[in-house]
């Protein structure tokens, strides 16, 4: 059985869990770290912060808008970050 909530290529790892009210997405390179943020119950806007309990550093209401900046803290295009099943419908 696969994972859905992990996953990993070109050098990234994607993990993804629902803890204290939030579902969270980090993806991690190099030492660095990028979290996307929402509710549990998925109607709010996303947040991006610097790693799970990190700073905000902004919102958005489209999850390829989060993936954007995600990819861009961790200096890496877009199509690079891995996105686990269970992270595949967060944003509104």
């Amino acid at each position: 059985m696969s994972d859905t909530r992990t996953a990993s290529a070109n050098g990234i790892a994607a993990r993804y869990e629902e803890a204290d009210g939030e579902r969270r997405l980090t993806f991690s390179r190099d030492g660095r770290e990028a979290t996307v943020v929402q509710n549990v119950d998925g109607y709010a806007m996303l947040k991006v912060r610097s790693g799970p309990a990190g700073d905000e550093r902004e919102r958005y209401y489209g999850f390829d808008m989060a993936l954007d900046h995600a990819a861009e803290l961790l200096d890496v295009a877009v199509a690079d970050l891995p996105v686990p099943d269970d992270a595949a419908d967060m944003g509104m």
